[in-house]
C-alpha cells in the first residue's frame, strides 16, 4: 500500500509539537522549583521582602505583649484571615472551571483557534495541560488553607497572650514563638500566591509551548524583582533599620 506523504507529514508535525510541549513542561517545573530553592537559600544571604516582613512580625508580637488593649491586633489578624480566605475560595472556583473546561474540550479549542499564537495539540496533551493546571491550584488551595489554619492559631495565641505585668522572660519567649508561627503562616501564604503566578503562566500553554516558556521566564523575573529588588523592599528595609 502506498504511503500518504501528507499523512506522514502531519504525524511528524504532531510528534514535534508533543516534544516541545514536554520540553516546555520540564522548563516550567525547573523554573518554579529552581526559583523557590533560590529564594530559600538566599533568605538570610540577600535582603528580601520576606525576611524584612518576618522581622516586622516579630516586632509586632513583642509590641503585643507590652500592651493590655489588643483590639487592634485582633483586627489586623482578622484582615489577614479574610484575604487568605479569598484566595482559598478562588482556588476552588478555578478548579471547578477546569473540570467544566474538560467536559467542553471541543468548544474551548474552537474558541482558542481565534487567538494569536494558537497551535493545536493532541487530545492527550490537552488533558495533560488541564491536569497540570489542576495540580497547581490544588497545591495553592492546600497552601492557603494551611496558612489560614496557622493564622487561626495565631488569633488564639493573641487572646491567650500574657499581660505586660507578667514575667518579662515569659513575655519575650511567648512573642518569639508566636512570631515564628506568624512567619510560618506567611511563608505558606507566599507559596500559595507564587503558585497563582505560575498558574497564570501555565494558561499560556494552551496557546503555544514556546509562549508558555517565555511567560514562565517573565513570571520568574517579575517575582524575583518584587521579592529581591523592588522599591517596596528598599522602603521596608529602611523602616526596619530605623527602629
Amino acid at each position: 500500500m502506498a504511503k500518504n506523504p501528507i499523512y506522514d507529514t502531519m504525524n511528524i508535525f504532531s510528534t514535534e509539537i508533543m516534544v516541545i510541549d514536554l520540553v516546555a513542561l520540564v522548563f516550567f517545573i525547573v523554573a518554579w522549583v529552581g526559583y523557590s530553592s533560590y529564594a530559600i537559600r538566599n533568605y538570610h544571604r540577600t535582603p528580601n521582602i520576606m525576611r524584612v516582613m518576618n522581622d516586622m512580625r516579630m516586632r509586632w508580637m513583642r509590641q503585643l505583649v507590652r500592651r493590655e488593649n489588643r483590639i487592634a491586633d485582633s483586627g489586623l489578624l482578622g484582615n489577614l484571615l479574610r484575604s487568605i480566605s479569598f484566595f482559598a475560595n478562588t482556588s476552588i472556583f478555578i478548579l471547578m472551571g477546569l473540570a467544566t473546561m474538560h467536559g467542553y474540550r471541543e468548544t474551548a479549542i474552537e474558541q482558542l483557534k481565534h487567538l494569536p499564537f494558537f497551535i493545536q495539540s493532541s487530545v492527550l496533551m490537552w488533558d495533560v495541560k488541564l491536569f497540570t493546571l489542576a495540580v497547581i491550584f490544588v497545591y495553592a488551595f492546600f497552601k492557603f488553607t494551611w496558612s489560614l489554619r496557622l493564622y487561626n492559631y495565631c488569633c488564639v495565641l493573641a487572646g491567650a497572650a500574657p499581660m505586660p505585668k507578667d514575667d518579662p522572660e515569659v513575655n519575650d519567649d511567648f512573642a518569639i514563638k508566636t512570631g515564628h508561627l506568624l512567619t510560618n503562616a506567611s511563608s505558606h501564604f507566599n507559596m500559595g500566591l507564587r503558585a497563582y503566578y505560575f498558574g497564570l503562566a501555565a494558561i499560556s500553554w494552551f496557546l503555544h509551548p514556546v509562549l508558555f516558556m517565555a511567560v514562565t521566564s517573565l513570571v520568574v523575573h517579575v517575582v524575583y524583582r518584587r521579592e529581591f529588588k523592588s522599591s517596596t523592599l528598599n522602603n521596608l528595609a529602611g523602616l526596619s533599620n530605623g527602629y
